[in-house]
């Protein structure tokens, strides 16, 4: 359990328990705006439930037209939810043919997973 002693207490200095003086753990402005651009795109069980999907995926792709079916959702509903996960730079996207295969972006997974640790 950590005491909630100011680091101005003199106890603090010598204490283990007593909370961390502000440090590195601040955000900056820049990084505030695109983790809450992050935040706001996973914001959404559809969108959750897409990069679950994707994430989950034996090869590490998946097809558009795959998800449509998986989501139960119209097309064009997966089109605009899968376009906001890539705008967020959560996704990659690449055309073959007629289709569009989406793959997570793991490091910017990891990026985000680091602000918010």
């Amino acid at each position: 359990m950590r005491r909630l002693k100011a680091p101005s207490d003199p106890e603090c200095a010598t204490d283990p328990l007593c909370c961390a003086p502000i440090g590195d753990a601040i955000l900056g402005q820049t990084d505030a705006e695109r983790l809450s651009n992050v935040l706001k795109a996973l914001a959404d069980p559809g969108r959750l439930r897409l990069l679950s999907l994707i994430r989950a995926a034996p090869a590490g792709e998946v097809c558009v037209g795959d998800l449509v079916e998986a989501l139960d959702l119209s097309q064009p509903t997966v089109s605009h939810h899968l376009r906001i996960l890539t705008d967020a730079g959560l996704l990659d996207r690449e055309r073959r043919g007629n289709w569009v295969w989406y793959a997570a972006n793991d490091a910017r997974l990891a990026e985000v997973r680091d602000l918010l640790h």
